[in-house]
């Protein structure tokens, strides 16, 4: 999968408490730990922003041998679940995880990670591909994951070290769980070209992240929406950066005016801002907008990755030719993803895709080739005969109460607002009415605690439905 003997002198990781590792120690490190596996398996990997953790994951994908990226502080219930269902052979996760499973036998330890072989494990048939398996579920603990191959996450490391222009120079900084899709491929991509990475857990609102981004050097940021977002609350245009060389932004659609600011910014700070478009289901990253057309084309998702190609569909599958007409987004090329596992022995099964992605987002495209995404093809709901866009409805309240913490769902002829901030609920009510034409008795306005998101701080809506399904009561 890598190369590190060429990189070998290199510093591969950095971590907040202070430990650092070489390429050449990190391949030594992976030689021991697959020795200690002893057989290509199913292993599930819980992970945390540690060298012992991306020590694992390499490990894994080195050797063949499958691993299963879980969040290592996914709730106890949950996990056991998950191995009742799927029986790894083996378990690598921190050694005070380790302490607790007192019925799993210890093989090997390095850099606090232990690897525990698993009792009641099995040895499942896998798919001579079958590489990696991922959620697209963050921290639910759903028993449904994304089956990669080599071929997915080789072809789609190689497409964005291309467009990004990344080397062995670059420092970049963890924000985002390396169990998420997103989060990994920052991994990917910076160990392929023999990087530093800097490892930390801390988020981006806590002074220690930006105490260590600062000492560290970072080169680049990574961020999903609401890490936009936050950012903005922190008065990120005002920090003192000097080496942040780049900001990329994906898992979802930033919005408009956000997505405008960063691009200013960066243009006129010397720095690049540059906006992607992916899926777990093609290994990472399907679109990117090249920093030089950031704010030009602010808004859009950009164009096809190297060697991927975008088309939109109607309704009945036409391919839709003329510019600013809305179809569905598909995506074809070599990093579409094997297809789903939802039990152990989905894990044999080959390739379902065959490297085209219907991604379900909603999108147009203009005259130039830029595409932009307008919503979810299932975000969409019909409120007195009138379409409305739900994303939209997200953006609007967002973009005119400071980026209020909100999501919006429903059924149709009923738009339920969720809200972490109970004081602005009827000036948010008038004023989506206002700006939507509808009247207000097709809004209600729920005050939650907090918005459920998953690990990449996408909302999850499965949660909120209970809200307008009669199971709660408000």
């Amino acid at each position: 999968m890598w190369n590190f003997k060429q990189y070998a002198d290199n510093t591969a990781l950095i971590s907040d408490d202070g430990q650092s590792i070489t390429y050449g120690r990190l391949q030594s490190e992976m030689d021991k730990l697959a020795e200690a596996a002893g057989k290509r398996c199913l292993v599930f990997s819980m992970c945390s922003n540690t060298i012992g953790s991306v020590l694992g994951y390499a490990a894994f994908l080195e050797h063949h041998i499958v691993p299963v990226l879980l969040n290592a502080h996914l709730d106890s219930e949950l996990f056991k679940n998950l191995l009742k269902a799927y029986r790894p052979s083996f378990v690598w996760m921190p050694d005070k995880q380790a302490e607790a499973h007192n019925s799993f036998e210890k093989v090997y330890s390095a850099y606090g990670y232990s690897l525990m072989r698993n009792p009641d494990g099995r040895d499942w048939p896998l798919y001579e591909e079958l590489t990696l398996l991922l959620t697209t579920s963050g921290s639910t603990g759903s028993q449904k994951f994304v089956r990669q191959s080599y071929k997915n996450i080789r072809v789609n490391t190689e497409q964005i070290v291309e467009y990004l222009g990344l080397d062995e120079a670059e420092r970049p900084v963890t924000t985002l769980p390396m169990n998420y899709t997103y989060g990994c491929s920052v991994i990917n991509t910076h160990l392929y070209v023999g990087a530093a990475i800097l490892l930390t857990d801390k988020a981006v609102m806590t002074r220690e992240f930006w105490s260590f981004m600062k000492e560290q050097k970072a080169t680049s940021i990574a961020g999903v929406p609401y890490t936009y977002e936050m950012l903005e609350k922190l008065r990120f245009f005002r920090m003192d950066l000097p080496h942040l060389r780049t900001m990329t932004q994906a898992g979802g659609k930033l919005s408009p005016e956000l997505q405008k600011e960063f691009s200013e910014y960066a243009s006129a700070n010397g720095k690049k801002f540059i906006v992607m478009y992916g899926a777990c289901e093609a290994t990472a990253r399907m679109g990117y907008l090249p920093h030089e057309k950031a704010i030009e084309k602010y808004g859009s998702c950009g164009i096809a990755v190297p060697r991927g190609k975008f088309s939109l569909i109607d309704a009945d599958n036409h391919v839709i030719e003329d510019a600013g007409v809305t179809g569905e987004l598909v995506y074809e090329g070599d990093n579409v993803t094997l297809g789903y596992a939802e039990c152990p022995e989905d894990l044999a099964k080959g390739d379902e895709r065959h490297g085209r992605l219907e991604t379900g987002d909603m999108a147009k495209r203009d005259e130039d080739g830029f595409y932009y995404i307008v919503g979810r093809k299932k975000r969409f709901l019909k409120v007195y005969g009138n379409r409305v866009n739900l994303d939209e409805v997200d953006r609007l309240i967002k973009a005119k109460f400071d980026y209020m913490d909100c999501a919006s769902a429903g059924v149709d002829d009923h738009i339920y607002i969720f809200m972490t901030d109970d004081t602005k609920a009827e000036e948010v009510r008038k004023f989506i009415s206002e700006k939507t034409s509808l009247n207000p008795s097709a809004f209600q306005v729920v005050h939650l605690e907090s918005i459920p998101k998953n690990d990449s701080g996408k909302v999850l809506y499965t949660e909120l439905a209970k809200y307008y399904t009669g199971t709660v009561h408000k």
